[in-house]
């Protein structure tokens, strides 16, 4: 097969590789779809090439690139209006176009609505996949073209042109609608009112013409609103503010309240967090979001789930053509699906139109709904049914995604039902569970910059402010700072969860309830977190997998949790991936669900020598892993045996908590607008 080298004359502005529907079934772990957060022009542009809809192309945003080929091509340029030339003759977009060999090919900046445009070009761009797909993610650092952007005077390789076979122009009526001011369709759901939000709040939301703040990016669209009034005081064990949920599952194109900022979550955002979501927009809609740029504003309109257009779509019953959404209303069913009744209660959560929450019990912390959890997890993985993308595990739940035009809701239902009323009970899971003992530097100087760039950036009226540690002993009713470190490095860590903030990062929380140290998250976040932080948020800790933002309490900073030496492959193309130390070879991954953390201390020389082993593939990193097994039936009797002394700290605990929140009512925390919207 002939291949044609494109080459970088300018690279235009955040452009990257892209394929669809990007990096599917690595949810669990934490590592986002990515792919071109505008769909729809980037599938329809591969259509009009006679490519698969799905190929790899290129997406920027604000200002397209500047190409060559060594060899005459075809390309096509969709997304927001830009002026398009070759060799300084205007051409337009939305239809295939040679570009002759040697003739640069120059997109513009955008022009009018709309912020990112796409560039496909006949063939396939050939880059290498990373799990399975092509798309960069930035953050990461990988996938694409060498994990990031394109810069000037990069060169790839384009695969099997077949000429004017099979190309077509895209008709009007199938091109996507941009404006400035935009009706997005949302399902309800997750957490709406009344448990989460209040009916006013929910009518505000739908009433209001919120604006897309320009602190928005691939991770997340930052927009501009009225604050909630809430429908509860405080998210209790999961922390101090009512937006604050024990972690689960996000969907793409959710709209996040962290804290009171909203943020719609965009393909390359969190897999796993704590904070509520009342609506979610459908699947087919998402495109939009990779259309709002600053300044442009928008209402959520919402729909009925089964009444939303089919992803797969590509023409008219896309619906992406007309410029409002017409709807008569949600299901009205506050985003609920279905409750069971039973031992342990079960609720079923709509997610948007292509996800299933599944919530065991009451809203608090308990290893027995999370052995339910993992339970349904593993049936439902074993069945494996047609149509089934993801299966993400958080604290008491399971987030079952699917494609409904494949597997619909209805009929996903029937399954969770038939196969909850076989579960076993979670007193008899006994599961692996490795002992991993970690180097911790305590209070980090990396942590205290982060602290300081969040004064000096965000806000710096904060309760948690100047001091993270001293923030934590507070809230729970400790005599001293040295009560918080002998508390961590006391603890067993139990994994929960996986891919909290990205890239295998662990929600973890200890075994012994006497070392769970509660509080609360930022609020707004962090706009930078150091890479392998460790912080605790409500009563959970996070080691943050990669640099980037965030919102629990630092304690300090470890090693990597994640190998960015490997190369993705597997060792069916070779010898397989690089795999330093304790990492497995056929993952990048350190954790797995129910390993045990347990911390020693070093000093920020000695960790940051452990860090440059780890990086360079030498040694073990500092960290020692040993097998072992979990019983929830044993732990259960710990429990019953140090009742009293649990129930004791509990209260100490709880009283300092109350006396946090009543110094915060005071203070106008919970009623001040915030001065930032900062990441999630």
């Amino acid at each position: 097969m002939s291949t044609t080298k494109m080459t970088v004359v300018r690279p235009g502005m955040l452009t990257t590789v892209q394929d669809w529907p990007g990096r599917v079934g690595y949810w669990k772990v934490g590592v986002p779809p990515s792919g071109p957060m505008d769909d729809l022009s980037f599938r329809l542009g591969n259509v009009a090439l006679g490519n698969p809809e799905g190929a790899p192309g290129l997406e920027s945003a604000m200002a397209g690139p500047a190409l060559t080929f060594d060899a005459d091509t075809y390309v096509c340029v969709t997304g927001a209006d830009a002026r398009v030339r070759i060799d300084g003759t205007d051409v337009p977009q939305w239809r295939p176009v040679l570009v002759s060999a040697g003739a640069v090919l120059d997109v513009g900046p955008t022009t009018g609505a709309g912020l990112r445009v796409y560039v496909t070009v006949q063939g396939r761009i050939e880059v290498d996949d990373y799990l399975g797909s092509a798309a960069t993610f930035t953050l990461g650092k990988f996938g694409g073209h060498r994990g990031g952007t394109l810069a000037e005077g990069d060169v790839l390789e384009v695969a099997g042109g077949a000429g004017r076979d099979g190309i077509r122009s895209i008709p009007m009526e199938h091109r996507p609608v941009l404006t400035t001011t935009w009706d997005i369709a949302v399902t309800e759901g997750p957490h709406g009112a009344p448990e989460f939000f209040t009916r006013a709040d929910m009518d505000t939301l739908y009433a209001t013409r919120y604006e897309v703040h320009f602190n928005s990016d691939r991770t997340g669209v930052r927009l501009i609103g009225p604050k909630p009034e809430w429908a509860r005081e405080d998210g209790g064990e999961a922390g101090l503010h009512p937006s604050n949920i024990h972690d689960n599952a996000y969907s793409v194109g959710a709209l996040d309240f962290t804290g009171d900022t909203p943020i719609l979550l965009g393909p390359d955002g969190p897999s796993l967090g704590g904070f509520v979501c009342p609506v979610t927009v459908v699947a087919a809609e998402r495109w939009k979001l990779g259309q709002l740029k600053p300044g442009d504003t928008m209402r959520f309109v919402p729909v009925k789930a089964a009444h939303a257009a089919a992803l797969g779509a590509l023409g008219l019953e896309r619906r992406a053509s007309l410029p409002v959404v017409f709807s008569a209303g949600g299901d009205g069913d506050d985003g609920v699906i279905a409750r069971r009744d039973g031992e342990t209660a079960v609720t079923y959560r709509r997610s948007g139109d292509d996800n299933v929450l599944v919530e065991y019990g009451d809203m608090k912390l308990d290893l027995a709904l999370r052995a339910r959890a993992h339970a349904l997890h593993q049936r439902i993985e074993a069945i494996a049914p047609k149509g089934l993308l993801d299966l993400t595990p958080g604290i008491r739940s399971l987030q079952v995604k699917v494609d409904p035009d494949v597997l619909p809701i209805t009929t996903l239902m029937g399954l969770l039902d038939e196969v909850e009323s076989d579960l076993p009970a979670a007193s008899e899971l006994v599961v692996p569970s490795r002992t991993v003992r970690m180097p911790l530097s305590w209070d980090d100087p990396s942590t205290r910059e982060a602290i300081a760039r969040y004064m000096h950036g965000v806000r710096s009226d904060a309760p948690w402010c100047p001091w993270n540690i001293e923030f934590i002993r507070r809230m729970n009713g400790l005599d001293s700072v040295a009560d918080v470190f002998d508390t961590v490095f006391a603890a067993d860590y139990m994994v929960l969860g996986l891919g909290d903030v990205y890239l295998g990062a662990p929600v973890a929380t200890p075994l012994d309830p006497r070392h769970r140290l509660v509080t609360t998250k930022y609020n707004p976040a962090r706009t930078w977190t150091p890479e392998n932080a460790v912080g605790i948020g409500g009563a959970y800790l996070c080691i943050y997998g990669m640099e980037g933002p965030g919102g629990y309490q630092f304690v300090g900073r470890t090693t990597q949790v994640w190998n960015h030496r490997y190369s993705g492959e597997t060792k069916s193309t070779g010898s397989g991936p690089a795999s330093p130390g304790q990492f497995q070879p056929e993952s990048p991954w350190l954790l797995r669900f129910f390993d045990r953390i347990s911390w020693y201390p070093v000093e920020p020389e000695e960790l940051m020598d452990l860090r440059a082993d780890t990086a360079a593939g030498r040694g073990n990193g500092g960290v020692e892993i040993t097998d072992g097994e979990f019983s929830l039936a044993e732990h259960d009797e710990f429990l019953a045996a140090e009742h009293e002394s649990i129930e004791q700290f509990r209260t100490i605990q709880a009283a300092a908590f109350d006396a946090e929140r009543a110094a915060w009512s005071a203070a106008g925390e919970f009623s001040k607008k915030e001065g930032s919207d900062a990441a999630a």
